[in-house]
């Protein structure tokens, strides 16, 4: 085999933006050509964006991709691209690459098999293309394959397999190229983020590569795309069996380009790092492009000094921190649209106060300990801090209803009333300092109380967009005392000391969230069974009771309200803010889990236990 340089590239994407996606594409070829790269191959649908929803369905929409593909041909003048893109004939739309030859369109290989499971909804927009199939589109006043295709490149012959068909087991298309004896297989991929998940793509990679004994290069998207998915811009090379190199991941730059010889030895491979590392990498970097795509001026978040608010603080520090570290501070600034950078010897420090507004806004019924908390964390990551209390505008809405039902509200017979009352007392103005800086409300839900609808809805559910929803509490809180010692955040010691508490009741009635609720832990054990897993309430119970040290009447307890509480919440559900996929499952209806608003919440699969 000939000794080429062949490369994977990665790049930030965002649906709609043609001449950015296009400059984007560009700059990465022209660095593939300093490298002198003779085949570079880019992500799935990185003409588009792999987001772009419904736009797929339209006529103009692939029509416009196309038109894209011509405008890069002049940039591909002396090497082979290979670049995604959807392509519609007639009434149906393919998920495609297009291999780029010297500046001529040489072939479209189109995607076999539909990713329908998760976050996923292929099918919807796109049809999977039969195997051995191969047909003419016409393209530039030429007739273009398009199908099944393999490529020569020299005495090279590859081919593809686009992001699912990897996953596809004995059906995938790699055993159809194997007995064509193809020296190297490309994966253009779309493949969410999700917590722990490289390890699984570098054993996919590697035991591909084994399986048809030739080379695999991977390469995947990068960024928060559209909004919920995070693409990590993995790039992977293995050669039967082993693993010769793999990019750092993550990046908050435009585009990566990983070159490698095709030579069966260990060239540069990155570190996996761990969960907690992973979660802060993915938050920020997801953070940086909402902030940015969107066009707002930073963030604003209501600060109360518990585990959820303080976890996205501490994101929105790290997001500052790792992208001035990578970008550097004039880049960083450029690419966040902030025009007048700061010059003084802590521009961390003053990029936050910009970048993060937040208020504690107290009751009667909050303590010292959560404002000190909360005070001591803004100042000690540099954010702006306001605080004030609510109490004048919960005791005149309080009074209004009073006055119209002709009773006073107790604890007694109003305490979700009066609880929720001061939720959504809170919402409104600090709404107002969002408007005022053009800047992003961060909603603090997290998603263990989005199973149970734990979340005042126009209270702490309001928000542009959810960083935590998709992981559970008890990560978080596991996460936060990680975050103090690693990540060098003295400012979350008053955080780490407190017991979660919504402090809407009064104090002397030492409200927390487990005893309104369950242990977080249980929680999580209940809803990776029922959620993730699927399983029923008895399925739920069985399992729980060989893993768990609990009396049978608790644990029933735990499962029964478990279910009763998700079923009746699932109007909330819908309402979140968007969030980002961030963990192996996560309860959005729109990207993950569908339950319907209206059911029947498990009766009669909860009355089962009570027999047992």
């Amino acid at each position: 085999m000939s000794s080429i340089k062949i490369a994977g590239a990665t790049v930030n994407q965002t649906p709609l933006d043609w001449s950015g996606n296009l400059n984007r594409i560009i700059l990465a070829i022209e660095e593939a050509k300093k490298q002198a790269v003779e085949i570079l191959c880019l992500p799935e649908l990185a003409i588009t964006g792999y987001g772009s929803e419904d736009l797929f369905l339209s006529y103009w929409y692939p029509k416009k991709a196309t038109s894209q593909l011509a405008l890069l041909l002049p940039y591909c003048k002396g090497i082979t691209i290979a670049v995604g893109l959807p392509v519609r004939i007639q009434d149906k739309v393919f998920n495609c690459v297009a291999v780029i030859e010297d500046g001529e369109v040489k072939g479209f290989v189109a995607k076999q098999f539909m990713a329908i499971d998760g976050v996923h909804y292929e099918f919807r927009w796109f049809t999977p293309w039969k195997a051995n199939e191969i047909i003419e589109i016409e393209f530039q006043e030429q007739l273009i394959p398009l199908g099944d295709l393999t490529f020569h490149h020299k005495n090279i012959h590859y081919g593809f397999e686009i992001c699912e068909d990897a996953w596809r087991g004995k059906l995938r298309p790699g055993y159809q190229l194997c007995d064509r004896k193809v020296d190297l297989i490309f994966n253009p991929s779309a493949s969410h983020f999700a917590m722990g998940k490289t390890a699984l793509r570098k054993e996919l990679i590697e035991e591909s590569s084994a399986a048809f004994d030739c080379y695999y290069c991977y390469a995947n998207l990068l960024g928060n795309e559209s909004g919920r998915m995070i693409f990590d811009g993995e790039i992977l090379l293995a050669k039967s069996g082993e693993l010769l190199s793999r990019n750092r991941l993550l990046s908050f730059e435009d585009f990566q380009v990983c070159s490698f010889f095709l030579a069966p030895k260990t060239q540069k491979i990155a570190p996996i790092i761990s969960k907690n590392e992973e979660f802060v990498q993915a938050s920020a970097l997801a953070l940086f492009d909402y902030m940015r795509k969107s066009r707002s001026n930073g963030f604003v978040l209501s600060l109360s000094g518990g585990a959820d608010s303080s976890s996205i603080a501490i994101l929105v520090a790290e997001m500052v921190k790792r992208g001035i570290g990578e970008l550097g501070l004039e880049d960083f600034c450029k690419k966040a649209g902030i025009k007048n950078f700061p010059i003084s010897q802590n521009p961390e420090q003053e990029l936050m106060k910009q970048l993060l507004t937040t208020a504690y806004q107290g009751t009667k019924n909050s303590s010292n300990d959560t404002f000190s908390s909360a005070k001591f964390l803004a100042e000690s990551i540099g954010a702006t801090f306001y605080h004030w209390e609510i109490d004048e505008e919960v005791n005149s809405y309080t009074s209004k209803i009073e006055n119209a039902i002709g009773r006073k509200l107790t604890w007694e017979l109003d305490d979700i009333t009066l609880q929720n009352i001061q939720a959504r007392t809170r919402s409104p103005i600090i709404w107002m300092l969002a408007n005022i800086n053009n800047a992003l409300l961060l909603t603090t839900s997290n998603r263990s109380e989005g199973d149970v609808g734990y979340a005042t809805m126009d209270g702490d559910t309001s928000g542009s967009i959810s960083p935590i929803a998709a992981v559970d509490k008890q990560f978080i809180l596991n996460w936060l005392s990680w975050a103090e010692k690693n990540l060098d955040r003295p400012g979350l010691a008053k955080v780490n000391s407190l017991q979660p508490s919504a402090e809407l009741r009064p104090l002397e009635r030492t409200q927390t969230d487990e005893k309104d609720l369950m242990p977080y832990a249980i929680i999580v054990e209940i809803e990776k069974l029922a959620i993730r897993d699927r399983r029923s309430p008895m399925d739920v119970y069985h399992i729980l009771s060989d893993d768990l040290e609990l009396d049978s009447a608790t644990l029933k307890g735990y499962i029964k309200k478990f279910f009763q509480l998700w079923s009746r919440n699932q109007w909330k559900r819908e309402r979140l803010a968007p969030s980002f996929h961030l963990d192996e499952f996560n309860v959005d209806p729109k990207t993950w889990y569908r339950f319907p608003i209206l059911s029947g919440g498990f009766a009669e699969e909860l009355a089962q236990l009570d027999q047992l």
